[in-house]
C-alpha cells in the first residue's frame, strides 16, 4: 500500500494536475495551431487529472498484481469521475467544459468509449511506469521544504480555484440573463413591428373612408345636376331659376361635406400618428434599456475580464445545451474586445 502522509498526497495531486495540463494544452494547442492555456484554472493545473491520478492509485491497489484488473479498475473509476465531474459542472455553471457528443458510444456528452479506454491504459502507465520515480523524488525531498512548497502551491491553487469558480458561476448567470433579455428584445421588436403595421392599416382605413365620402358627395352633386338638365323645354325659363338655386345649394352642401370630411380625416390621421408616436417612443425606450442591460453583462473589470476570457479561451470546445446562442454571442463579443 502507498504509505504517504497528507502533504505528500497533496504533492502528488499537484504534480499530476500539472502533467495533465501539459498533456491537454499541448494536444489542444497543436489542434488549434496556437497556444491554448487549457483548463478551468488560470494556473497551469487541471484538477481532473490530479484527482484521476490519485484515484487511479487507490482503486488499483487491490489488483496490483493483475494488469487486466488494474486496467479495468482505472476504466471504471476514471469514467465515473469524469461523468460526475462533467454533470456537476454543467449543473452549476450552465456550460459543458468538455463535450463528447460528436463521439461514437458516448453518454450525455460527458464520457465516451475512446476516452474510457484511454483512462484504462493511463492507469497502467501511472501505476507501472510514472508513479514510482515521481514518488521517489517526492519522498527524497526534505519534509520541511516539501511542506513549504505544498503550502505555497495550495495558496495559489485555492485562490485561483475560488476566482475561477466565482467567474464561472457569474458566466452561467450571464448566459441565463442574456437569453432572457434577448427574448424580451425580440418581443419588443415584434410589438414595434405590429404597432407600425397597425398604424399603417389605420391610416389606410381613414384615407379610404375619406375617399368614399368624397365620392358620395360628388355622386350626389352629379345627380342633382342631371336632374336639373332633365327639366322640360317648356318649363326651361321657369326652371332655370329653381335649377340654379338647387345647383348652388348642392354645390354649397357638397363643399361643406368635403370640408368636413377632410377635417375629420385630418383629425383622425393626426390622432393615429400621435398615438403611434407615443407608443413607439415607449417601446423603443424599453428596447434600448434592455439592449443596454444586455451589453452591461460583459465584464468591465479587467480582472474579471481576464478570468472570463481565460475560461472561454481555455476551453474552446465548451458548449451550452440551454444557452448555446448566448454562449456563441458572448465569445464573439469577447473576441471583439480582444481585437
Amino acid at each position: 500500500m502507498y504509505t504517504y502522509n497528507w502533504y505528500q498526497w497533496l504533492a502528488f495531486f499537484y504534480i499530476y494536475c500539472f502533467f495533465g495540463w501539459i498533456f491537454e494544452s499541448t494536444y489542444v494547442s497543436l489542434k488549434k495551431r496556437h497556444f491554448v492555456n487549457r483548463g478551468f484554472l488560470r494556473i497551469p493545473m487541471l484538477p481532473l487529472y490530479g484527482s484521476g491520478a490519485v484515484m487511479m492509485l487507490w482503486v488499483s491497489l487491490p489488483f496490483k498484481d493483475n494488469l487486466f484488473l488494474v486496467y479495468l479498475s482505472g476504466v471504471i473509476a476514471a469514467t465515473a469521475l469524469e461523468y460526475v465531474t462533467g454533470y456537476v459542472m454543467e449543473q452549476l455553471f450552465k456550460i459543458r467544459y468538455w463535450d463528447y457528443s460528436n463521439q461514437k458510444f458516448q453518454i450525455h456528452g460527458y464520457i465516451c468509449l475512446s476516452s474510457s479506454i484511454a483512462w484504462g491504459f493511463l492507469t497502467i502507465l501511472m501505476t507501472e511506469v510514472i508513479h514510482e520515480p515521481i514518488a521517489r523524488i517526492v519522498l527524497d525531498f526534505n519534509p520541511n521544504i516539501l511542506l513549504f512548497c505544498v503550502f505555497i502551491v495550495t495558496m495559489m491553487f485555492t485562490a485561483d480555484a475560488y476566482e475561477s469558480t466565482k467567474e464561472a458561476l457569474a458566466l452561467g448567470k450571464s448566459l441565463e440573463a442574456m437569453t432572457k433579455l434577448k427574448a424580451e428584445m425580440e418581443d419588443l421588436q415584434a410589438r414595434i413591428a405590429a404597432l407600425k403595421e397597425e398604424a399603417a392599416e389605420h391610416v389606410s382605413a381613414v384615407r379610404e373612408g375619406t375617399a368614399e365620402r368624397l365620392a358620395n358627395a360628388k355622386e350626389e352633386t352629379a345627380e342633382i345636376l342631371a336632374a336639373a338638365k332633365e327639366v322640360s323645354a317648356e318649363r326651361l325659363t321657369a326652371a332655370r331659376e329653381v335649377s340654379a338655386e338647387k345647383l348652388a345649394a348642392a354645390k354649397e352642401a357638397s363643399s361643406e361635406r368635403l370640408t368636413a370630411a377632410k377635417e375629420a380625416s385630418a383629425e383622425r390621421l393626426a390622432a393615429v400618428r400621435e398615438g403611434t408616436r407615443e407608443k413607439l417612443a415607449l417601446l423603443t425606450g424599453q428596447l434600448e434599456e434592455v439592449a443596454e442591460r444586455r451589453h452591461n453583462l460583459l465584464p468591465k473589470n479587467s480582472f474579471r475580464h481576464f478570468y472570463r476570457r481565460g475560461l472561454l479561451r481555455g476551453n474552446p470546445g465548451a458548449v451550452s445545451t440551454k444557452f448555446s446562442a448566448a454562449l456563441k454571442e458572448l465569445k464573439e463579443q469577447l473576441q471583439e474586445l480582444n481585437d
